[in-house]
């Protein structure tokens, strides 16, 4: 009876109820093709039937490395379907890393885009351990192409087997402050995951969903309430600021998902003058701070369009910055990581996991149905993240007397120079201000005298060249001596992970090189 009042029906139960519901309509569209709702219905039955006559245990992992393509998308929910977990590997992931994944997974079945990974996908299939089944989308001189395999299977109506407390996925953790970890859910944990977005997103009636990031990330997470909407997904492999644009003006684009560095180089390319941006409703933006110039010029020239979204691996989505916040009149609210979602209950906690007063510091720690269940086989390190029954982010934040939540950086970021605990988000708010950065990261350095320095790692929007005592002259007059950096280092660009945040991992591994201390 539990089950039954508190769970939602099963994300794959809610993708084939979508998909029946608007049969004639398109679901994806990508250059050189579609596919109905009808057809997706069609192709996640087909490719159920193979994975089923495969005689796999329920519970088998099947890891999936693809760039954004409908195929994929439907064996994803197929899989799922089965009683199986999927657990998507970074496209941009190193080999190794996705090898490890893989093993650590204890993935059986491997399913690889062979357009984009062709070589790639051969050495995971030869490579990683325990694998049982390699298809490939798409021709290969390895595996099996489940194109084929389906096409012999036949036609067959998919059903969902999937029970509440079986495994649905095993996300991996970015890995910027260390290994990767799979933060597992079940069914149970990850049913109500779309209507949480659908309450709270302003996702608009008859979505048309532009995916550039990958869908086996955040972007991915957009596709089941778009299609939920009646919406089609339109479906691009990488970004191409030009593709891009072309894209939203001959397609009459709604609604999309970007990392600020996508925005900023949209901004900055020449072609986003000429083109015709107005059927944009809603731009989704998140994975890491956004300068407030930048979105200021961004409303302008784009439009009120912008929507910020916070959320982490463990726990997806948190909270939202909607639209309206996004009042150039009251700049203050984009420093923030917005409101926290219905769904969800987010509070401000001291390390004794007891709540703050408004406007002091501490850490977001998360109570939501969709919270991960733990950690795969990492007891330490789940006990840490869930205890107390809170899921702990690792986000220090403070939250505004109306509830608006924002962070001041990372715990584990955290620059303690001279004695004083430094946030580096609070730096990198007032050097983004001036108008020749163009991106900043802000990282501790080891020092003989104040222990960590504070140093700025600057790229110079073009032609803009600001001198460093100026830059070192704002944040002091801003956030007084203690936070000033006592270095900058101008660089060409950033080394980015590959969700498309800073590495601050790399960016401190040059300061701390040959010092004891280990690269956090």
């Amino acid at each position: 009876m539990t089950d039954a009042l508190n769970a939602f029906p099963t994300a794959g139960t809610q993708t084939l109820r979508a998909l029946s519901r608007y049969p004639t309509r398109t679901a994806f569209s990508w250059p050189g093709g579609t596919l109905s709702y009808r057809g997706a219905i069609d192709m996640i039955g087909s490719i159920q039937k193979v994975f089923m006559g495969l005689g796999a245990q329920p519970g088998t992992r099947v890891a999936m490395l693809t760039a954004n393509r409908a195929e994929t998308w439907c064996a994803g929910v197929a899989a799922q379907l089965c009683r199986f977990a999927i657990t998507w590997l970074h496209p941009l992931g190193s080999r190794e890393d996705q090898i490890d994944q893989i093993e650590d997974s204890g993935a059986e079945i491997l399913v690889i885009d062979a357009a984009a990974f062709l070589q790639r996908g051969g050495e995971l299939a030869m490579q990683a351990r325990g694998l049982r089944h390699v298809f490939t989308v798409g021709r290969a001189d390895y595996g099996l192409d489940l194109l084929v395999a389906l096409g012999k299977a036949g036609s067959a109506t998919p059903k969902d087997f999937a029970q509440l407390d079986d495994v649905a996925v095993l996300n991996y953790t970015g890995g910027t402050t260390g290994k990767s970890k799979g933060a597992l859910r079940r069914h149970r944990e990850n049913a109500g995951f779309a209507s949480a977005i659908l309450a709270d997103f302003e996702i608009p009636m008859d979505p048309r969903y532009l995916t550039v990031a990958p869908i086996s990330h955040v972007a991915g997470t957009k596709v089941l309430p778009a299609l939920m909407r009646g919406g089609t997904i339109h479906m691009m492999k990488g970004f191409d600021p030009e593709a891009v644009l072309q894209t939203i003006q001959r397609e009459k684009i709604n609604f999309t998902l970007f990392v600020p560095t996508m925005i900023y180089v949209l901004l900055d390319h020449p072609a986003l003058s000429k083109t015709d941006l107005s059927s944009l409703d809603l731009v989704l933006y998140g994975a890491s701070p956004m300068s407030p110039t930048r979105l200021i010029e961004g409303i302008e020239r784009i439009g009120p369009v912008f929507s910020q979204l916070y959320g982490q691996t463990e726990c997806y989505p948190v909270s939202v910055l909607r639209k309206a916040d996004h009042d150039p009149k009251q700049p203050e609210l984009f420093l923030s990581c917005g409101f926290p979602i219905a769904a969800c209950d987010a509070r401000i906690l001291d390390d004794d996991d007891q709540e703050v007063a408004d406007g002091e510091a501490g850490e977001i720690c998360v109570r939501a149905p969709h919270v991960m269940k733990e950690y795969w086989k990492r007891p330490e390190q789940t006990a840490d993240t869930l205890k107390s029954g809170w899921l702990h982010t690792g986000d220090i934040a403070k939250r505004d007397d109306r509830g608006y939540m924002y962070i001041l950086d990372r715990k584990k970021d955290m620059i303690v120079s001279g004695g004083f605990n430094i946030f580096p988000r609070e730096v990198e708010d007032v050097l983004s201000t001036h108008s020749g950065v163009a991106m900043v990261a802000v990282v501790g350095v080891p020092d003989d005298k104040w222990g960590e320095a504070v140093t700025a790692v600057v790229v110079t929007k073009p032609g803009a060249q600001p001198d460093e005592r100026e830059l070192i002259e704002l944040v002091k007059s801003r956030k007084g001596s203690a936070h000033a950096p006592k270095q900058i280092k101008f660089v060409s660009e950033m080394p980015m992970t590959g969700v498309g945040k800073i590495d601050k991992k790399v960016l401190r591994a040059e300061f701390w090189q040959g010092r004891d201390r280990m690269v956090g």
